[in-house]
């Protein structure tokens, strides 16, 4: 800044040795704060000032981000937007600027852009000598008495000059004459004013008038000047001239005096009589006191119009009283103007931005303020303040100068936005103040990631669903603005297989709600879970995660399916035996099923649907366990057929059927004719049939015992202990047997495992033995006959199963 200030001294056309600024701006780089430039008044508009940019030790690239600019509240000058350079913008005029005051100087901020900065600026304006010397009339006429002795003086009519200094009024020059000489006086204000020195003695019988040339000067290069005539008639004598009481009166007065009040009263007096004692007064330079009005009788000075200290501080004023018979004397008036408290300060924003992003940091510059107070002392000084709890402040930056900078986090979300009020409080009695408000926008920034309205989803879909359906919706807000807050959701991880991930579940991006793709099946696929993410397009982008956990529900879609009693190869029932001793409550059997669902769905219940005797027997309703309800009768058949239903839990219910064919029997033999007790048919042909296919398998049976009793026999002969090993008890023979499955879940509480024989068209079915086989044993295969008999006890033997096809 200092080296700007130093490059202004010599930024204007002075013909300076190049030396000696180079040598000033090293001096004025330690010791000034401000850039100064001095230039002539009346430059013409366009003139260039200095380089401010280059006095600013700105880059001409960096002139359009920075966008310097005159910040004044009067457009003296402007920014060349170019080139930097501070250039005129209008009329510079000293003596309007500054009156006759004897420094004159602009002083202004210039504002700079990313980052926010200001720099002052001081203009100091040097005098031209562009006003003339001017009288307030051209030609004054005085009367002198012919007895007026040598020596008298005569205050004669001043020139103004509005230029100060050398440029300014300096000399008056009066026209050679023998009888008149001119002596020049200065006021207590620096002002010269000219009086007329009687030499000789007049005579109004030689010489009625005299004609004299007064000429006033200033000492300007070149001298400007100006003349007024004067005109002096010899009047007959009139000893004794008029006499102020003073020659110098001095009065203060408050600015806010009303209009109308007597500010002082002139006081002269005349020794003379009559006429040549009557005295008037008046103004000299009447054209110029436009504040003050004058009694010419009384010599009451009497204010006009409001004064004002701020625009003048002080007046002067020359009043002449003159006697009747044309003789005058002169006296001054100076009247100083009190400054009051009258004026409240002023908040000035400058440079004012938009908005403030959420993320400034602390310490920006934020704003430019300035305070003006017109008043001057202590009534001008002034206290500024920033009202309210925000997170800003304010800095002392030069002399009513401030600065808005941040002093606080701010937050979008939670403010979007600040409504300053600065205060400025003089320091006059009483203090007079002003506030000014403006309204900072708050800018958004993506400091927020979307943020879901549960931690955790869960939710339940039936199976069976239809595909394309919506299973739920999952919602996620985002307190940013636009697209910092436009959330857009995706599926980003699963426990499924990626492949199969698309043809399960999908999700909307804009809306949040998840599809299923398939219709789900809760016998393949329970439960699975998914990550769904919420992302915004913000830069850069924020997301959160949260699980959705999709629970298949069961339908009732599975019916039941029997396991046992199973059906035989060809579709019939097979046969099961009980004793004929049986007691009410002896099992006979257990009907075994299954579901494929779950929950009531799969919980099976068992009923008769249809019994040969009915009361017989009864099926435990979870268990399905067959047992006889009392003992056989002499009435009862031997054979009887048993329906039942298994029935699921689920609504509506599905079931299945089994039907077991029982036969009252103590043996296998005794319950062979039982077996073969079937309706005879109608045809006889097919009687006899049947007959000839018992008597062929009976033939069979007979066969094979006898082929297994001399095998046994041979092997007893060989003594061979591993050949009887299959004779030991609990063991049953087979013939290429058929073990059904061991079903010990679900809701069989038991296990069964079932022999089947098989031999040409007949079969046998064992159910397992009380005693279980031990990973020793075998079962011994019988001839290609087929025939097949147990070497278990009668007495552990639990039924007997056997159908004929």
């Amino acid at each position: 800044m200092g080296m700007g200030s130093c490059a202004g001294k010599s930024g204007w056309a002075e013909r300076r040795p190049v030396l000696f600024p180079f040598l000033l701006s090293l001096f004025c780089l330690a010791l000034s704060d401000q850039i100064h430039y001095r230039i002539p008044e009346e430059m013409p508009e366009g003139s260039v000032v200095g380089n401010l940019a280059k006095d600013l030790r700105l880059n001409v690239h960096e002139l359009p981000t920075r966008k310097l600019r005159v910040s004044s509240e009067k457009p003296y000058f402007t920014v060349s937007a170019e080139s930097g350079e501070l250039l005129v913008s209008s009329r510079l005029d000293r003596e309007q600027i500054c009156g006759k005051k004897s420094a004159c100087a602009l002083e202004f901020e210039v504002v700079a852009e990313n980052p926010l900065n200001f720099y002052h600026v001081n203009v100091e304006i040097e005098d031209v000598n562009d006003h003339t010397p001017k009288f307030s009339q051209n030609s004054f006429e005085l009367q002198i008495s012919e007895s007026t002795k040598s020596g008298a003086r005569f205050i004669l009519g001043s020139a103004y000059d509005a230029d100060i200094g050398t440029n300014s009024l300096q000399n008056y020059q009066l026209s050679a004459d023998d009888h008149f000489s001119l002596v020049i006086k200065e006021k207590l204000d620096g002002s010269k004013y000219p009086e007329l020195v009687l030499m000789t003695p007049l005579d109004r019988e030689e010489q009625k008038s005299y004609h004299l040339t007064l000429t006033a000067l200033d000492f300007g290069d070149p001298p400007l000047s100006s003349t007024a005539q004067i005109q002096v008639l010899v009047t007959d004598a009139n000893d004794n001239p008029p006499v102020f009481s003073q020659e110098l009166y001095r009065v203060e007065l408050p600015e806010n005096v009303l209009p109308g009040t007597t500010v002082l009263r002139v006081m002269a007096t005349d020794q003379d009589d009559g006429v040549n004692a009557e005295i008037t007064f008046s103004f000299t330079e009447a054209g110029q006191v436009t504040q003050f009005d004058l009694n010419s009788n009384t010599g009451e000075i009497i204010i006009l119009n409001t004064l004002d200290f701020e625009k003048v501080k002080e007046y002067s004023i020359v009043l002449e009283a003159k006697d009747g018979g044309g003789m005058i004397a002169q006296c001054t008036v100076e009247i100083e103007v009190l400054d009051i408290n009258d004026n409240a300060p002023e908040v000035i924003f400058q440079s004012l931005p938009d908005f403030i992003m959420e993320d400034t940091k602390l310490g920006t510059h934020i704003a430019l303020l300035k305070i003006r107070d017109k008043d001057s002392g202590h009534n001008g000084e002034v206290i500024c303040k920033l009202e309210g709890d925000v997170p800003f402040k304010i800095l002392a930056s030069s002399r009513n100068t401030y600065k808005l900078v941040t002093d606080g986090v701010l937050d979008r979300e939670r403010t979007p936005g600040y409504n300053i009020t600065i205060t400025a409080t003089d320091k006059g009695k009483p203090p007079l103040s002003s506030s000014s408000s403006i309204t900072l926008h708050i800018g958004d920034v993506n400091d927020n990631m979307p943020v879901f309205e549960r931690a955790s989803y869960v939710v339940h879909v039936a199976e069976n669903n239809p595909p394309g359906a919506s299973i739920t919706q999952v919602s996620a807000s985002d307190p940013d603005l636009g697209p910092n807050g436009h959330v857009s959701y995706s599926i980003v991880a699963s426990d499924l297989q990626p492949r199969a991930l698309s043809s399960y579940v999908s999700v909307n991006s804009q809306s949040g709600v998840v599809f299923a793709q398939r219709a789900f099946d809760h016998e393949q696929l329970r439960a699975f879970e998914l990550t769904l993410q919420a992302r915004d397009h913000g830069s850069p982008a924020l997301s959160a995660n949260v699980s959705l956990r999709v629970l298949v529900g069961d339908r009732n879609d599975n019916a039941p399916r029997v396991l046992y009693p199973a059906l035989g190869p060809d579709g019939s029932a097979l046969f099961d035996t009980v004793p004929r001793a049986a007691q009410p409550g002896y099992l006979v059997t257990k009907v075994v099923a299954v579901d494929a669902d779950s929950g009531h769905n799969a919980w099976l219940s068992y009923h008769v649907l249809q019994a040969s005797e009915p009361g017989l027997f009864s099926v435990g309703l979870r268990t399905g366990e067959v047992r006889t309800a009392r003992a056989l009768g002499d009435r009862d058949a031997a054979r009887q057929r048993l329906l039942v239903a298994v029935r699921d839990g689920g609504q509506p219910p599905l079931s299945a059927t089994a039907t077991l064919l029982l036969v009252f029997a103590d043996s296998l033999q005794e319950a062979l004719p039982d077996l073969s007790d079937r309706p005879a048919p109608s045809d006889p042909q097919a009687e006899l049939q049947f007959y000839l296919v018992v008597a062929l398998a009976l033939i069979s049976v007979l066969f094979l015992l006898a082929v297994i009793l001399a095998v046994a026999l041979h092997l007893r002969r060989s003594s061979s202990p591993a050949a009887w090993g299959c004779f030991k008890p609990g063991l049953c023979i087979k013939s290429e047997p058929g073990v059904l499955c061991n079903y010990s879940e679900g809701t069989l509480p038991y296990s069964y495992n079932l022999c089947v024989a098989h031999t040409g068209k007949t079969e046998f079915n064992f159910l397992k033995c009380s005693e279980q086989l031990s990973s020793g044993q075998n079962m011994l295969s019988g001839d290609s006959s087929g025939a097949l008999f147990p070497f278990c006890n009668s007495n552990e033997l639990t039924s007997h199963q056997v159908s004929f096809l």
